[in-house]
This record gives C-alpha cells, structure tokens and sequence, in this order.
C-alpha cells in the first residue's frame, strides 16, 4: 500500500481567478520559470488564500495558458490561479498588481465561471506587433505579399525533439504593414498550432521568400491572444467567463 502524507489533505479549491497581466520593458527578456517565481512570491505578499495540491510536495494551483516567449512583450498574459478561500476579483487583482515588479502589471482579474469552458481552449491565435527599425514599410509590404502569395513557407526550428520543418505560412491568418518614422510595422495574427509559430520564425520566413534581413533586432509585441473571431482577429478570452457572471447576476435579481 502506499504511503500517504501526514496530517489533513489540503482544503478543496472553492474559487478560480482567472488575470491577464503584463510583460513589459526589461521584463520581457525574463523566463517563464522567472516570471513564475515572481508571480509566486507576489501571491504570498498579497496573502492571496491559495488552494495547494495534494502528495508529499503541494504545489499552489497555478495554470499559465501560452506565455510569450523570452524577449517578447506582452500585453496578454493569462494565468488560472485556485483559491482555498473567496475573494473578490478585483481585490485580488489590486493586491497582487501591488506586490509585483514593475513592467508585470495585473490589468484583469474574473472569477472562472462553471460552464463557460477551459481557458486554455479559448487561445486559438495570437495578435502580434513586430516594430522593425530601419527597415522601410515598401520593401516589408513586398516581402510580406510575396509571403502570402506562398502556399507553404517551411522555416527549420528547433523543438525539443531537434531540428523540425515549420509551415509559417500555414500558421499566419492575417498580415499588414504600417509605418512610422524609420520603423517598419508588421501587424499580424498567428494561429497557435504545435510547435508554436512565433515572430522570429516569421521573420525567418520573409528571408527566405524576399532576402528580408533587417540589420537591428525585431521587437515582437503581442497585443492580443484567445479565439479567432469571424473577421479573422483575435476574441476577449475572458469574454464568457463575463456574460456567464452577466447571466446568472441577472437570474438572482430576478428571483
């Protein structure tokens, strides 16, 4: 028989938050295991009641749902947090927002609803930016036409299983270019296929179809993640966890 843990399981978890947060300046060339220690000091400094695993080594229930990769900004970051005790979103949201660096900002917190699905089926795309100094928008608007002219643009990237060939243009729904003084804008919606399709991999892609290679590092954004909408953007991921909360506070004002 196996052995079991001394003393009482850990109280159940009655409460799910669901934050979208930041990842900006400095911070966007922390990684993911850094941006959660981080998150998990701030949680105890917040004194935010954590729901804990169960077995020999309890882990807080924390959920991250597609981090961006190092060196990328964000503008949404999602995590999934379990609570042994309630509280109110936005106390939790303010607590926490206080307690964490700056460039990590809270902007978000709602209460997971039942019923209104699994936050990690809702990210479907991402909506990226990629600001490309001293490149000019004309030859970024050629290379990104030749781009989708393309019915598949193969780029090698490296997986933990080695060296794989990626579909770039299979992943990438939608792309524009604007631009600003001596900066050329590359505006684009991604889907989030395995392995993950990232802006670097993009880039890699335009060299390969139109000899882009810009002479000073991108800098990707990600403005947006959660479902593909009908006119090809990205959706409010914590869209129906509101109009479920919306719903049933309507039910009991009614009652």
């Amino acid at each position: 028989m196996a052995r079991q843990p001394d003393g009482p399981p850990p109280p159940p978890t009655v409460q799910r938050l669901r934050l979208r947060y930041t990842k900006r300046g400095p911070l966007r060339f922390a990684s993911h295991r850094d941006l959660a220690r981080a998150l998990e000091r701030a949680l105890r400094r917040a004194q935010v009641p954590m729901a804990y695993s169960a077995g020999f080594s309890p882990h807080p229930k924390i959920s991250y749902i597609g981090a961006a990769p190092t060196g990328a900004a964000s503008e949404a970051e999602y995590v999934e947090i379990g609570l042994a005790g309630r509280r109110d979103p936005e106390a939790v949201r303010a607590a926490l927002d206080a307690s964490l660096p700056p460039g990590i900002d809270v902007v978000e917190c709602v209460e997971a609803v039942e019923g209104s699905g699994s936050l990690a089926d809702r990210m479907e795309a991402t909506r990226w930016r990629v600001d490309l100094p001293g490149v000019e928008p004309e030859a970024l608007v050629a290379a990104v036409e030749e781009f989708l002219a393309r019915e598949v643009v193969l780029v090698a990237k490296r997986t933990k299983n080695g060296t794989k060939d990626v579909d770039t243009r299979a992943a990438v729904v939608r792309a524009r270019v604007s631009g600003e003084a001596g900066c050329a804008i590359l505006h684009m919606v991604v889907r989030q296929l395995t392995p993950t399709v990232r802006p670097d991999d993009v880039m890699a892609a335009l060299a390969a179809v139109a000899d882009l290679r810009p002479h000073t590092p991108p800098r990707a954004v990600r403005e947006a993640q959660g479902r593909l909408d009908d006119s090809g953007d990205v959706a409010d991921p914590l869209g129906p966890d509101r109009a479920v909360r919306s719903c049933c506070q309507e039910e009991r004002a009614q009652v």
